[in-house]
């Protein structure tokens, strides 16, 4: 991987450009950003070997497959000594349906989001993770009911723009 480098406003605008359509070709590429294809390739590829894009995807529409339950949990660890959260971190990154873990401040330790068939699988997951005494002292759920919006794409321009305050 090359070594990351100072972003530019025309990278930020072929990464917020790449987020939104993975798929895009060079020439619409180019033309949104405002460059001709050959010097847009180049700095695509650039971003690429720098890190910066670490991949292409699909982005589903879970509805379209089934029914899913979406599940926000707030997990509290018995201990906080390092090792305590890197079992935990190790044990569940291997649990498919949790798509997000994040170590967070406040009342809890973790934040993770679940995606699973309904209630029952949902508990079974965590009744599965009590089971293998990972540290788990206490954990709340948040089942959701509607999500109004979910975006796919973070606001690149305007978190690292520069700005002329």
């Amino acid at each position: 991987m090359v070594a990351p480098f100072k972003l530019d406003r025309l990278d930020l605008r072929i990464l917020s450009q790449l987020q939104k359509n993975g798929r895009i070709t060079n020439v619409d590429l180019a033309d949104a950003v405002g460059l001709s294809p050959s010097p847009c390739l180049i700095r695509v590829k650039r971003l690429e070997q720098a890190g910066y894009i670490s991949g292409y995807g699909a982005q589903l529409r879970m509805e379209k497959l089934g029914d899913t339950l979406t599940v926000f949990t707030e997990v509290t660890l018995s201990d906080h000594h390092r090792e305590d959260f890197i079992r935990f971190e190790a044990a569940i990154r291997e649990i498919d349906e949790i798509l997000e873990c994040h170590l967070v401040s406040g009342g809890y330790d973790y934040l993770l989001r679940f995606t699973t068939r309904g209630v029952n699988h949902y508990q079974t997951i965590v009744e599965g993770l009590l089971e293998r005494n990972i540290g788990i002292e206490k954990y709340f759920s948040y089942i959701v009911i509607k999500s109004p919006f979910v975006k796919t794409h973070y606001p690149i321009e305007r978190l690292f723009a520069p700005t002329t305050e």
